[in-house]
């Protein structure tokens, strides 16, 4: 299934793609797409005969495929080319951080460039939401916890990332809003034959910066939720980040960043397109 959440921001609606592509509204079905509907509930939402639900409007507005996002935990340096590009060895653990669930918008929500932003820039990323609650959870019973997939937009400002001080937990420079666009779709597990080989890629302006395949990770899907959960509970409807292929603007010679006006599209087999135009933030 492709799951989504449609409608103005803070008031979006659960929603589901039916055969032909078009969005069905899933409101007398279950509440939202959420923790609580991705624990319990997905086997209601099969068993509905979707041409019996509301058709929605093509234009309606997309929000991100998962609502009241618990944690939202990213992968760093996570393919074995990103790292190379970046000049720095491929890590023995994988590299934890997150970004605030403010930073969470709409696959095709405008992105803002932050106040005293000077290195701005993109990174797509295979998203992992988590369909059950656990902890200290085996390798080899890490999928049983995995709900669904999607598109997810790492926006991250650099100088603030890189350059400044006094957080240990990366959050700086990878939280501000706008910084986390998911969707379109939640396409749940049973859609994607194989998560560690897909392809996925990113443009500005039509030019194409990324273009890797989720092979080249060094923590595979199974790995990361096995080892997050040896620190977190791991819960009902949180988002994992999983990292980014080469072609980031940092590893650009000379560097490339983010300007207003510009548009990102980008998206992962399967799973959809994401496509923002990045704006200035307004003080």
């Amino acid at each position: 299934m492709k799951l989504l959440r449609f409608g103005p921001k803070s008031q979006e609606k659960p929603g589901v793609l039916d055969a032909q592509g078009r969005i069905r509204d899933l409101s007398a079905v279950v509440s939202d797409i959420d923790g609580a509907v991705l624990a319990h509930d997905l086997d209601k939402i099969r068993q509905t005969d979707l041409n019996l639900l509301p058709l929605v409007d093509a234009g309606v507005r997309i929000g991100a495929c998962v609502g009241k996002i618990g944690k939202f935990i990213c992968i760093g340096l996570n393919y074995s080319d990103h790292a190379a590009e970046t000049g720095v060895d491929v890590p023995a653990e994988p590299i934890i951080f997150n970004k605030w669930t403010s930073a969470v918008v709409g696959p095709n929500d405008d992105v803002e460039i932050p106040l005293n932003s000077v290195k701005t820039d993109w990174e797509v990323e295979l998203g992992v939401v988590i369909g059950q609650s656990g902890r200290y959870i085996k390798k080899q019973q890490a999928m049983d916890y995995v709900a669904g997939y999607c598109v997810i937009n790492d926006v991250s400002e650099r100088h603030f990332q890189l350059e400044g001080t006094g957080t240990w937990d990366k959050g700086k420079g990878k939280g501000n809003d706008t910084f986390g666009p998911i969707g379109p779709w939640l396409v749940t597990k049973d859609e994607i034959t194989d998560p560690q080989n897909l392809n996925l890629w990113l443009e500005v302006d039509g030019h194409r910066y990324q273009n890797g395949n989720t092979r080249t990770m060094v923590f595979d899907v199974a790995t990361i939720v096995s080892y997050l959960s040896q620190f977190m509970s791991l819960q009902a409807g949180d988002v994992i980040a999983t990292g980014t292929p080469p072609g980031v603007g940092l590893g650009q010679k000379p560097p490339v960043y983010l300007k207003a006006g510009q548009i990102m599209h980008l998206g992962i087999d399967g799973l959809g397109e994401q496509r923002q135009q990045v704006i200035n933030a307004v003080g």
